[in-house]
């Protein structure tokens, strides 16, 4: 009989696969191929709604229509590859699939096989789609391609536990696998995978859950075994950790190495390997190399040059542990080696650049036990030396200066005299430069084809600036006539970007909704979607509404914008004007006074009122100091907005609301972790407003916060540097809405939204809590990119008169001390800002924070002390630090104690070196500190 379209789509519901291939294996070879176009012509003619039906999965019997009817491998694989078949892959009924071939005796299987193998991809490794093309290509004697999608299958098949028909035991599941040999050397290849083998098992022992990989443990008994050969396996190990990786991929490898345990004799071999993972090696990994390394030549099986040339590298790497491990090895080089005391010195210099005082302290005595071994040192070599000891010594408060002066010939006094020294313990003069003033906006948009480009780039990276100049155009080129235009080149806009526009529920950006509102109310205002009635709702609200009432519209000032954007396109048409009022003259937001008189004079000659949210934004970015001349004009106006302007400027715009701290505290509740409360605080900002007068102005300048914190979510989303731009002249306030989601990249480890901090700090107006808060929380952020943005909001803060450093040293020992915010990742914060110059302000801030963490005494208060040590002997600060003193007069050596005791000496030694002017930033900063151990380090490059 002939194979019918409605018979064979009937059968290949999941009960009837068995019928369909039984079928089409008693059908003829000329009535399979007969079909084979019928059935290509539905396939590519059928609708989603035919592909997903109820209780009914057609891919499976259409994949073996497929192999009965098509006539090559290449049409067979076009159909298989298509979305809604790949998807099927891993549950094809791969067995009654090769049966159909092997009876039509196809001689192109292997080929079918490895094209669907090319199109495995990495990212559906767990699907098991890598078993379909896998069994096509064994069925035809074929190898599989070891490409990452397979090669991650395998892997992902490896790792499921508890599988039907496979052995409980990794390493028996991989010994029994037959593509263990094929498959395994790409482990080692293929960047990134190792974080697969970093996933959590059951106990193999008792079936309880365990974390860690069972990867290593199971190639090394394989090796063991005899059935994996073991150079092969070291070599490939050694060359992964080599090429490098992320270091959670790496952490696999890691343990296969040191469950391999090489000898001396295998280490030999890799010397070089192991020496190349010194300089930029995951810290474990670079330990591991170096106790590997030392053993060796502990055997005197390493060459000195090896030694010296990974040493460099390993001393100026960050992990203490790393670097003193590597000064203790130096030191029995340089004890077994006395001919060759010079390079080993040279060496040790580098050590003298190292950040960490203790380190430099460690290299400097070093050298102090080994220079009078030296060869005669050149004059610029000796006063490298003595300056450094002269820096070092009084912070450290050791002997080690003294011990090298009375190599070098020199005496303690005039070692410590600037005069005699030279430029080792001069001060050095560091300028940053003044902020430059903001940058004006660029210019308007000139045409409907560039705004569609701008609205288009709107879509994928939303930005204040932007945001103005789509806003101005579309008002500027309705007036202009252009609609005709605009509907050319927004329809496919439309079309291309449904999405994006559409006001379906996962559509979480308001504004790109409005705005394609705004767009359909110039090109066909009959045209509307869903949100049309909302934004007229909005609209009205806004002009109506008691302002003492709220508007949900603009709850925050992520809203504004929004709000705008709504009654632009509900006024467009029906009050059109020929310009908006509130787009900004530069790019932080603020409008130049003059530019907004000349608009409302403009609109006086055209008998046009501005729309009344745009132009209160337009006040609302008008600066306070404004030129007397322009008061008088503004007086001459005869509109209302005319004399609201006049008034305006006369009144000196808004006034500042009171910013006042306010704590916020929750403790654990519930006992289901999904409905549990974080237990912990937060210190927010509240607002109570001077007056109460326009609508946005009424919002914004009043915020009270509840008592118990939301860890579950921010209260601003979009572009920051939009919400920036609604009150570019009262930062404080944008500080203070913006606190919830600063404060969780610290306490919450979440990411972005920290470069509204830099754009704030290129705004104006006072600086209250809800800043200092602000910048602390982001110097405790989780990720780098978040605290590079708040060290270069403190940096530009620091060049201005405005007083922020001894606030947040006070937020800092607040908020560090039970540790609300990690006092290690402020540190890295804070001694970014030192190496750029802040010194002076950087030091204010530690003024402040010391005292009440040498109370609590927070993980990370030594390092936080090394760099105050660091600070001050930049700058030759003399402050007294409130509980410093007691603190080192405790009894014991631990590592705050030592640092605590550094500090104190170095506030209240004398260098004699005249100590800076202080000032907030911009003048002579000294910094003897990181100057001095490049100088020494360089002396000795000329040494034999």
């Amino acid at each position: 009989m002939s194979l019918e379209w409605e018979m064979l789509d009937r059968l290949t519901g999941e009960g009837e696969i068995d019928q369909l291939a039984g079928l089409l294996l008693d059908a003829e070879e000329t009535q399979r191929r007969a079909f084979a176009k019928e059935f290509e012509a539905r396939i590519k003619a059928m609708t989603a709604d035919d592909w997903h039906r109820p209780r009914h999965d057609p891919a499976r019997g259409y994949a073996l229509i497929a192999i009965a009817c098509f006539p090559s491998a290449a049409k067979t694989a076009a159909l298989l590859i298509r979305p809604v078949m790949r998807e099927a892959w891993g549950r094809l009924p791969a067995e009654q699939f090769i049966t159909i071939a092997r009876a039509r005796q196809l001689p192109w299987l292997g080929d079918l096989g490895t094209r669907l193998a090319a199109r495995v991809r990495p990212d559906d490794s767990w699907t098991g789609q890598w078993q379909f093309p896998a069994a096509l290509l064994r069925a035809a004697d074929a190898e599989p391609p070891t490409s990452e999608g397979m090669v991650r299958g395998w892997l992902a098949e490896l790792l499921r536990f508890r599988h039907e028909g496979m052995p409980t035991r990794l390493v028996d599941r991989l010994r029994e696998s037959p593509y263990l040999d094929l498959f395994l050397p790409a482990l080692f290849t293929i960047d990134g995978l190792g974080n697969a083998l970093n996933e959590g098992h059951f106990s193999e022992a008792d079936g309880s859950w365990q974390s860690g990989p069972l990867f290593p443990s199971a190639v090394a008994q394989l090796v063991a075994e005899g059935r994996l050969d073991r150079r092969r396996i070291l070599d490939a190990t050694v060359d992964r950790l080599v090429r490098g990786d992320r270091p959670a991929a790496l952490r696999p490898f890691t343990l296969l190495l040191e469950a391999l345990a090489p000898t001396n004799d295998e280490v030999a071999g890799h010397a070089l390997d192991y020496a190349r993972l010194l300089p930029d090696a995951p810290s474990p990994i670079a330990t591991m190399a170096q106790r590997a390394l030392r053993s060796l030549d502990e055997e005197g099986r390493l060459e000195l040059e090896t030694v010296l040339e990974a040493s460099r590298s390993v001393l100026v790497r960050k992990e203490r542990s790393l670097v003193k491990a590597q000064l203790v090895w130096l030191e029995r080089v340089a004890r077994r080696e006395p001919d060759r005391i010079a390079e080993v010195v040279e060496v040790v210099a580098v050590a003298l650049e190292h950040p960490a005082l203790d380190v430099q302290e460690r290299a400097l005595t070093l050298i102090g036990r080994h220079v009078a071994g030296l060869p005669p040192l050149t004059k610029g070599a000796l006063a490298g030396l003595s300056g450094a000891a002269a820096v070092l010594g009084p912070a450290a408060g050791t002997s080690t200066d003294s011990e090298v002066m009375a190599i070098s010939g020199r005496s303690d006094a005039s070692a410590a005299d600037p005069g005699v020294s030279g430029s080792a313990g001069s001060a050095t003069d560091l300028r940053l430069p003044a902020p430059a003033p903001p940058t004006v906006m660029p210019p308007p948009i000139a045409g409907a084809a560039e705004l569609a480009e701008e609205v288009v780039a709107l879509i994928s990276e939303e930005s204040g600036v932007r945001w103005e100049r789509v806003l101005a155009g579309i008002v500027t080129l309705h007036a202009a006539g252009q609609t005709s235009d605009l509907a050319d080149v927004f329809e496919p806009v439309f079309d291309r970007h449904p999405d994006a526009f559409g006001d379906q529920r996962w559509n979480n950006r308001p504004r790109l909704i409005f705005l394609g509102e705004a767009l359909w109310s110039v090109i066909d205002p009959k045209r509307h979607g869903r949100a049309w009635e909302r934004m007229v709702a909005a609209v009205r609200a806004a002009r109506e509404e008691d302002p003492s009432h709220g508007n949900p519209l603009i709850a925050t000032p992520n809203g504004v914008p929004a709000l705008r954007i709504a009654e632009l396109a509900v006024e467009v048409t029906r009050a059109p004007v020929a310009e908006l009022f509130a787009t900004p003259t530069h790019i932080n937001g603020s409008l130049d006074a003059e530019t907004l008189l000349d608009r409302l004079v403009r609109a006086e000659s055209q008998d046009r009122q501005p729309w009344p949210t745009d132009f209160e934004q337009a006040l609302l970015r008008v600066p306070r100091e404004v030129d007397a001349s322009v008061r008088h004009r503004a007086r001459a106006l005869t509109s209302p907005a005319g004399h609201q302007f006049a008034e305006w400027l006369a009144g000196g715009g808004l006034p500042d609301p009171a910013s006042t701290r306010f704590e916020q505290r929750s403790v654990a509740s519930e006992p289901d972790v999904l409905l549990q409360e974080i237990a912990g605080r937060r210190v927010m900002a509240n607002l109570r407003p001077a007056r109460a007068a326009g609508l946005i102005e009424n919002h914004l300048t009043w915020l009270e916060r509840r008592p118990k914190p939301n860890y579950f979510g921010a209260d601003l989303t979009g572009d920051v540097t939009t919400l920036a731009m609604v009150l570019p002249h009262h930062r404080e306030i944008i500080a203070a809405w913006a606190l919830p989601a600063l404060a969780r990249l610290a306490d919450q480890d979440g990411r972005g939204g920290a470069t509204l901090l830099p754009t704030l700090a290129e705004c104006t107006g006072p600086l209250g809590p809800a800043m200092s808060l602000a910048l602390t929380y982001v110097f405790g952020a989780r990720h780098e990119q978040d605290r590079v943005a708040g060290v270069d909001a403190f940096l530009a803060l620091a060049v201005t008169d405005a007083p922020i450093a001894s606030a947040m040293g006070a937020d800092m020992g607040d908020l560090c001390a039970d540790g609300t915010v990690k006092l290690n990742r402020v540190v890295l914060a804070l001694a970014d800002a030192h190496r750029a110059g802040a010194s002076a302000a950087v030091w204010d801030v530690l003024a402040a924070a010391i005292p009440p963490l040498l109370v609590h005494e927070p993980r990370g208060l030594p390092d936080l002390l090394e760099l105050a040590t660091q600070v001050a002997s930049a700058i030759d600060a003399r402050t007294e630090i409130a509980g410093l003193a007691e603190a080192t007069a405790k009894p014991g050596s631990s590592r705050l104690t030592r640092e605590a005791r550094r500090l104190q000496a170095t506030l209240t030694s004398r260098t004699g070196v005249e100590a800076p002017a202080r000032h907030s930033l911009g003048g002579t900063v000294a910094r003897r500190g990181i100057l001095w151990a490049g100088r020494f380090g360089r002396a000795f490059s000329g040494l034999s």
